[in-house]
């Protein structure tokens, strides 16, 4: 029966022997009892990991339990080596699991000690005396943003694709930040039937609706300004240092006098383009992601100040007012507001002739002043003279009353000047709204898309400087 059983195991697994290999087999397993289990342990190795090996010839699988003659058996020294190998591999395969778990609780570790940090920084309100002299929870969440900026995109100053590690440290650290949002929620009323049929009201939690609306826009111009980033692996261009002699930045020579045009960002590494320019091709794709890029810095521009707009306007400020918003702005440009029946900011600033970045800085500071200074004005018949209770009675001013008319123009001239200079700093109201917030969501909002708003500003301006440099290298061929 056990000579039956194994004759039918044979023909299962595709053997096909005489009946004189049968018996021959029996024989030569009855001589060699150590020999059945080497082949066996061959074909189970085979099976599991290689259908090509050595160990299991298709054609020839009978040879050694068919033929007798030891010319055919299989050399037990030459498997004992292959064991052997085998052994080494998967010691060496151990080994190799084990550091990378090793690694993996290492960096474990790393980041549950980040995060005790982080943690510990906003429960202490970044004053490590542990004195409760600390800022608050959204002044301490903004500036952690703000520095995680800085940390990730502070030295990129080029058109190349992030480091793998500051953008696994970007991602992981805005997720942790961001977050505390997922907790910010309001209460709406809902109807809901009970089984017995009666209605009864109750209250639905949903995430807070500015939070809603904004922080998933953020998150995808996050990810796309990413991506801008990450298309520029394979490029045409280069860097060069400023000062540096390598081979590469002695092929700029010819428009490096002309690339230094902006003596006040030395440390801005400067592009180089091959000596008859960039091909048509990577301009066109430079255009396209320069035009994302300014869509991008739009968008999270228009999220900024509407997030600041909706900010509440501290009492410091408003107590910091000059009494006359004449002379805040100045008689001249008082007279062009006031004496004029139509007025236009855009000749107004015409007009002004301003040369730099940091005038339109102190004029948007003055004008901005102005406004809520004869805003306080028109509002002054009021007992209270608090921003809370100006805005709320501001719908009761008469519409041509001569403050409310200056205010009114004073906002649209701001307006103008912000448009007119997009990469102008933040005014002296918006800071001082972003020291004294309390809100932590607006304080995410704001900061998230500041950062990203930087970011994009930055993009653009380098994909400028690089068609500058092929201009000027085509112009000068």
């Amino acid at each position: 029966m056990d000579n039956l059983s194994n004759s039918d195991e044979k023909y299962d697994l595709g053997y096909q022997p005489s009946p004189s290999s049968i018996d021959q087999n029996d024989q030569s397993t009855k001589e060699t009892p150590g020999y059945s289990t080497m082949s066996g342990d061959s074909f189970l190795y085979c099976r599991t990991y290689s259908e090509t090996s050595a160990f299991s010839d298709p054609v020839d699988d009978n040879s050694c339990c068919s033929e007798a003659s030891p010319s055919h058996w299989p050399d037990t020294r030459s498997g004992a080596q292959n064991q052997a190998v085998l052994n080494r591999l998967g010691t060496k395969q151990r080994k190799s699991i084990a550091d990378e778990k090793l690694d993996d609780l290492e960096s474990l570790d790393l980041e549950l000690e980040m995060m005790k940090e982080r943690f510990a920084k906003l429960l202490l309100g970044e004053d490590m005396s542990g004195s409760g002299k600390g800022v608050c929870t959204a002044v301490t969440i903004s500036n952690a943003i703000t520095n995680l900026y800085a940390t990730v995109f502070g030295q990129n100053l080029r058109l190349e694709p992030l480091n793998p590690e500051k953008k696994a440290l970007w991602k992981r650290e805005m997720d942790c930040l961001l977050s505390v949002c997922d907790y910010i929620v309001e209460f709406t009323p809902k109807s809901q039937n009970l089984l017995n049929g009666a209605a009864v009201e109750i209250l639905e939690s949903r995430p807070r609706s500015d939070i809603y609306i904004n922080l998933p826009a953020l998150r995808k111009l996050d990810a796309m300004l990413i991506e801008i980033l990450d298309s520029f692996q394979d490029r045409e261009f280069w860097y060069a240092e400023q000062g540096s002699m390598s081979s590469k930045s002695t092929r700029t020579g010819s428009f490096r006098r002309v690339v230094q045009r902006n003596d006040e960002k030395w440390w801005v590494p400067v592009p180089c383009v091959p000596s008859g320019g960039l091909s048509e091709k990577a301009r066109k794709h430079l255009r396209h992601k320069r035009d994302c890029a300014n869509q991008i810095h739009k968008a999270a521009m228009a999220i900024n100040s509407s997030v600041l707009a909706e900010m509440e306007i501290p009492d410091s400020y408003m107590l910091s007012l000059p009494k006359s918003g004449r002379a805040s702005i100045g008689d001249q440009i008082y007279r062009f507001m006031y004496a004029t029946e139509k007025f236009s900011p855009e000749y107004l600033l015409d007009c002004l002739n301003i040369a730099s970045e940091h005038e339109a800085l102190e004029l948007a500071d003055r004008v901005e002043a102005s406004m809520y200074t004869w805003r306080r004005k028109a509002c002054i018949s009021h007992s209270k003279s608090s921003w809370s209770m100006v805005k709320d009675l501001m719908s009761d001013v008469d519409r041509s009353d001569k403050n409310h008319i200056l205010a009114e123009r004073a906002e649209s001239l701001l307006f103008a000047l912000k448009q007119r200079y997009p990469e102008l700093s933040q005014t002296s109201l918006d800071t001082c709204k972003i020291q004294y917030n309390r809100d932590v969501g607006q304080a995410i909002l704001e900061s998230y898309s500041r950062v990203l708003e930087g970011l994009a500003f930055n993009i653009v301006a380098w994909i400028e400087d690089v068609f500058f440099v092929d201009r000027t290298i085509r112009n000068q061929e």
